[in-house]
């Protein structure tokens, strides 16, 4: 599908053809562990790379297939590879990066799971990450690049602190390095940010949030652009021959001699998902992708509620400060309206102004807002985030993140933006008596 088609048309249509799969409009659900290999000559063609069909689920699916083709197609990238969560894409291109030894220079402020995976999981495995502290100073991440840094890693809109990043300058600082740049696109989305467009490398992605946006679903999403050239110094992994991807004559080959413009998700799929798993099911995926179709008029609102909140929230007598990129006292405005033209996300955090017991009380008064923690939803949701989606962290890493104990979360939905704005006030009314 041409890549001059908009962004809307192509999250319904990419990566899919209905001759190809008995005329079906919707794509169907092929909910089986295994294919058929046909004859041997068949068999042989498939285990060399030959030809790319189905094997076996855990390596790759048509329904799953198309969810990566369809992803590729938004993010403008060369390839995808579907996985089981957010955090295996995560932990995969990690591990795959940082395989021998290698560093990673990361962000200090990033969703729970991802930062105390870094910190703590991760090196068990002979992975380690410095966390940059100035985390908005393209200089900081350079400061800190040395001969083992396998790459740097930020997310494009913070979780929870809904901070933006100038994605162009940390690239190139990290490209004068040779270092690929991982972002994280889960909050934007391909909708609101294409990172590739900014000098991203490998975009990673829990499909679970706002990608499909229905809440059930548990889904993960590795996208490359195909460019990055993986220098033998820091990544010599991708770059031993291996029998296991040999070609049609049984000659050995590297992941770049397989697959020059998709080197990553090739030595993911081909090692990583055959000998750790971590696939992405049939049926998940056909989720996914039903909710991708709408992605446009869903992050529509969700920008519009999240606005409407901030705004609401600032000033209030009982909010110590607000946090989202699209208010003009954001000190990411400048960087929201120049990257983000369709509006900086739903996710929006504030100081609330009161003690625990009474934060306990505000939430239970909510009647609209959702306490749960999967941001992206239809629904929206309201939580204490160091309590809750950061509640491993320790204090001093909390600090590190900017994460007070008084930040609370909210990620905007599709309700109507007024029953939002009134379920706030009655909760603040049930709270304080005003």
């Amino acid at each position: 599908m041409s890549n001059d088609l908009g962004l809307g048309t192509r999250s319904i249509h990419a990566g899919y053809t209905p001759a190809d799969h008995n005329w079906s409009v919707v794509p169907p659900i092929y909910q089986t562990a295994a294919f058929d290999l046909g004859d041997t000559d068949r068999a042989r063609r498939l285990w060399t790379g030959e030809e790319a069909a189905g094997i076996y689920t855990r390596v790759g699916n048509p329904t799953v297939g198309v969810l990566e083709e369809r992803i590729a197609a938004l993010e403008g990238g060369s390839a995808a590879i579907g996985l089981a969560s957010g955090m295996s894409a995560i932990s995969y291109v990690a591990l795959l990066l940082g395989e021998g030894g290698g560093t990673i220079i990361s962000g200090s402020s990033l969703y729970g799971a991802a930062q105390e995976a870094l910190k703590d999981f991760l090196p068990r495995f002979g992975v380690n990450t410095r966390f940059v502290a100035d985390r908005d100073d393209p200089a900081a991440y350079e400061a800190l690049i040395d001969d083992d840094t396998r790459a740097v890693f930020i997310e494009s809109i913070s979780n929870p602190n809904a901070e933006l990043y100038d994605i162009d300058a940390i690239a190139e600082v990290a490209h004068r390095h040779g270092v690929p740049v991982v972002v994280d696109n889960t909050v934007a989305t391909p909708y609101l940010l294409r990172p590739f467009e900014h000098g991203a490398d490998i975009v990673v992605y829990s499909a679970t949030k706002g990608l499909s946006g229905h809440g059930n679903v548990i889904a993960g999403l590795v996208v490359e652009n195909g460019t990055f050239q993986y220098g033998p110094e820091r990544f010599a992994n991708l770059h031993e021959k291996s029998w296991k991807i040999r070609d049609i004559d049984d000659r050995p080959r590297t992941v770049l001699e397989a697959a020059p413009t998709a080197p990553i998700t090739t030595a993911l799929r081909a090692f990583h998902l055959e000998f750790i798993g971590a696939k992405l099911a049939p049926s998940e995926a056909y989720l996914a992708l039903l909710g991708l179709a709408t992605i446009k008029e869903r992050l529509d609102v969700q920008v519009r509620n999240a606005q409407a909140l901030a705004e609401h929230l600032q000033g209030h007598d009982h909010v110590e400060w607000v946090r989202y990129p699209g208010l003009a006292s954001s000190e990411f405005h400048d960087l929201a309206l120049r990257d983000f033209p369709h509006g900086a996300g739903g996710i929006l955090s504030f100081g609330f102004g009161g003690d625990h017991d009474q934060l306990r009380t505000f939430i239970s008064a909510l009647e609209v807002f959702s306490h749960h923690v999967n941001i992206g939803d239809v629904r929206s949701l309201i939580v204490n985030s160091p309590r809750t989606t950061h509640a491993e962290l320790a204090p001093e890493v909390h600090e590190l993140a900017g994460i007070p104990p008084n930040l609370v979360r909210i990620s905007a939905g599709l309700e109507d933006t007024q029953d939002l704005v009134d379920d706030l006030d009655r909760a603040f009314a049930a709270t304080f008596g005003h």
